[in-house]
């Protein structure tokens, strides 16, 4: 396993754009916390401490990067010791479609009543000609 695009959910849909498919966004963006790889469906390493997804904005795409703004999304552990290590990202709070998940810089150790607030994250799709 290893972190990145979802192939079915994300990747496909975009690059079918190139061949005339029309791509219907998602109607939001909504981050999970994990402690292991979420895998390729998205759904491995889900939190105990808390499970909720966390919606947020990104800014305009510039030269093939988009970051997250806005307010910054923020967990509070409900009642277990776990470390923290990957983020999902979602189309929707609940159900919806897996895009995309991404490796924190580092682990974080989090108990029971400690919060945990994702301060940045960016995507891009390189190589971008200049």
């Amino acid at each position: 396993m290893t972190v990145g695009l979802s192939a079915t959910n994300f990747a496909n849909k975009a690059l079918d754009v190139l061949s005339g498919t029309s791509f219907t966004a998602p109607a939001g963006a909504y981050f999970q916390v994990h402690t292991a790889d979420p895998g390729a469906a998205g759904t491995n390493g889900v939190s105990a401490g808390d499970a909720t997804r966390k919606s947020v904005t990104f800014s305009a795409a510039s030269a093939g990067a988009k970051a997250m703004n806005g307010t910054n999304p923020v967990w509070t552990n409900g009642g277990t010791s776990e470390t923290l290590s990957h983020v999902s990202l979602w189309s929707a709070s609940s159900a919806g479609s897996f895009l995309l998940s991404g490796a924190l810089t580092s682990s974080k150790a989090w108990a029971s009543g400690d919060t945990f607030t994702l301060t940045s994250f960016s995507i891009s799709l390189t190589p971008i000609a200049s």
